[in-house]
């Protein structure tokens, strides 16, 4: 069976299905419905194996099972999974959210962008045309206010006008197109400070929302809101934990209490996912707040030196004044980004009630009941701390000797493994204080010492627990934070709509499920360049380029140049020719010696003929 069958496949049951809750009054999203069918294959209870081909009375079975499911308004474990799904669909991270909003105004833009970047405009008519698209797209671009009001393009153009006047309008064409874009976000920024500050100086600006104000009153509301809606919630988990620990220590559990435990549980598991996603939703609210803060206090002190800046002089250098405008403007848009973050996070946090089953299964009696916190809980077993010389296969970490203590990445989103084992799925706190376990390379937290030490014993057996336990109750997939374990099928509501059969028929003798690629990071160390590289310059793939040049070869063969000197040519052309000037050279040959010999001497007497001719030695002996 090929992918897109199988595709096709899932998607005629996803269609079934939600043909059939809407016969029964219900509408239900795809993404629900697709939850609800991987969590009943993956469920052992079901016998659904992933890898046997299904026939048409297993897709009928699974198609029954998941309608079932989905229609059961009074199961707290639907809600769950609802609440997961709508959070999944709705809540976005703050890092994303913010790229996503830059990437909608940019394509908000880009239409009027690209009007302005390709303008040819010649004539006076078409300039004036292109100048006020140029204060349209400043207006969409900063968001202060609408651009159907006329005091704001009054006050755009005007602030314009002081910084990029009509007449260069020359000049801007003349750019290249990335440059005038970059200019025109420059431009932007620089109007968006110039009425800022005029509004900051009561000069203008009346349609422009005060930001900080509305800022500084929703923040603390939204804030307490929050908090005192997660004090409730734990509350509440406190109760059912205690209603359970209470049932589990009774021998006759089932018949005495006046709620069914799997209920409870479930119930539990409701409370659980709604705390942690108001937890985190409380986070981000928080983070929010301190970078309002920090940007209300950047656009206070740009403000103070822009008004020392402008008032104490009559002329002002732009290279001056115009980065600080630039910097207001960046400031603001930031304030406004923080506003569309603080109305997502409320949206989402006010749509989570609608998915709480939790309070109505409680008598009003059993509501007032003394509970034991989770704080409690840690604090009772704090001294408890795990002995190192007593586990046998994991390590002990802990908060005196672990450097990031706080910040380890606990597996079951901090929850005891052992406790969800051996107590029917009982949901307790890890208490960090009497040590985490380090077992391959994860970290567990635990709810008492016995607990990690059974765990340090059988860690395996109590991992495969786990999941299988996890398998079997489909909310705790998300609320443990196990979703890697459970990616060997394909995310259904990940698959592309067009892979669609044209029957409804469920075709049987086919895979409902396909395993996942798994794609990992792989290197290996190996030479850059094994082959020395010989690349023929003269090489042609095209014949028709191999056959122009024999022909062009075989042309000049019968071409010869001829050449003749007449009294008209001589002397008109210049020739010169290069030489290579005589070098200087030298070679070493043998030089004269001489000895310290005595040089002889001799005297001739009597030339004159006085006394005869005689010849007198004077030479000194060699020896001396």
């Amino acid at each position: 069976m090929s992918s897109s069958q199988a595709e096709g496949v899932i998607r005629n049951i996803i269609r079934e299905i939600s043909q059939t809750c809407l016969s029964r009054g219900q509408t239900l999203s795809e993404t629900l419905i697709a939850f609800m069918v991987k969590a009943v294959v993956l469920d052992p209870t079901n016998h659904f194996n992933v890898d046997r081909t299904l026939t048409k009375q297993d897709v009928q079975k699974l198609i029954e099972l998941c309608v079932d499911r989905l229609t059961d308004q009074t199961s707290p474990t639907l809600q769950t999974i609802k609440m997961q799904v709508y959070f999944d669909m709705n809540y976005t991270p703050r890092r994303e959210f913010l790229e996503m909003q830059q990437k909608l105004l940019q394509s908000r833009l880009l239409s009027l962008s690209r009007e302005i970047t390709d303008s040819r405009a010649k004539s006076r008519e078409d300039l004036k045309k292109l100048y006020g698209t140029i204060v349209h797209y400043i207006i969409q671009s900063s968001n202060l206010s609408s651009s159907t009001d006329i005091n704001t393009v009054r006050e755009t153009t005007a602030a314009l006008q002081s910084i990029f006047p009509p007449s260069q309008l020359g000049s801007f064409m003349s750019l290249l197109k990335s440059d005038k874009e970059q200019q025109l976000k420059e431009n932007s920024l620089i109007v968006s400070g110039i009425r800022l500050f005029n509004k900051d100086n009561g000069e203008g600006g009346e349609a422009i929302q005060s930001l900080p104000s509305i800022l500084n009153e929703r923040l603390p509301v939204v804030v307490s809101d929050l908090e005192r809606e997660l004090a409730v919630c734990e509350r509440l988990c406190c109760q059912y934990t205690g209603l359970l620990e209470q049932i589990s220590e009774r021998d006759t559990a089932h018949s005495q209490s006046p709620i069914p435990p799997k209920l409870l549980t479930q119930a539990l598991y409701n409370t659980r996912q709604h705390e942690a996603f108001l937890r985190l939703t409380l986070a981000d609210v928080i983070l929010c707040a301190q970078e309002v803060t920090r940007l209300q206090s950047d656009l206070m002190s740009r403000m103070t030196l822009l008004r020392d800046a402008i008032h104490t002089k009559t002329t002002v250098p732009t290279t001056h004044v115009f980065p600080h405008f630039s910097a207001v403007g960046r400031l603001w848009a930031g304030l406004e980004q923080e506003m569309l973050l603080l109305s997502m996070l409320t949206n989402v946090a006010s749509g989570l009630r609608v998915f709480l089953t939790g309070a109505s299964l409680l008598t009003p009696d059993q509501m007032e009941l003394p509970v034991r916190t989770d704080a409690d809980r840690c604090s009772g077993t704090a001294e408890e701390r795990v002995l190192v010389s007593e586990m046998s296969s994991c390590e002990c970490c802990f908060p005196d000797s672990t450097a990031d203590f706080q910040h380890l990445p606990l597996q079951y989103n901090g929850f005891c493994g052992v406790a969800l084992v051996d107590r029917n799925g009982l949901l307790l706190p890890g208490n960090t204080s009497i040590g985490v376990l380090k077992h391959k390379e994860k970290y567990y937290a635990f709810s008492s010492r016995s607990a990690a030490y059974e765990f340090s014993c059988r860690a395996d057996e109590y991992t495969a627990a786990v999941l299988e336990t996890a398998s079997r109750t489909p909310e705790l997939i998300q609320l443990l934070q196990l979703q890697q374990h459970f990616t060997s099928s394909t995310a259904y509501a990940q698959l592309p709509a067009e892979h669609q059969c044209p029957t409804a028929g469920m075709p049987s003798g086919q895979k409902l499920l396909l395993k996942s690629v798994l794609k990992s990071d792989a290197g290996v160390q190996t030479e850059i360049h094994p082959l020395q590289s010989n690349i023929c310059t003269s090489y042609e793939w095209n014949e028709w380029e191999i056959r122009r040049k024999a022909i062009k070869l075989a042309n000049l063969h019968s071409k010869v140049t001829r050449s003749s000197q007449s009294d008209w040519s001589l002397m008109r052309r210049h020739n010169s020719s290069q030489t290579f000037l005589p070098k200087e050279a030298s070679c070493q040959t043998k030089r004269d010696g001489e000895s310290l010999v005595p040089k002889a001497q001799v005297y001739l007497s009597g030339l004159r003929g006085a006394d005869g001719f005689r010849k007198v030695d004077l030479s000194r002996a060699a020896d001396e």
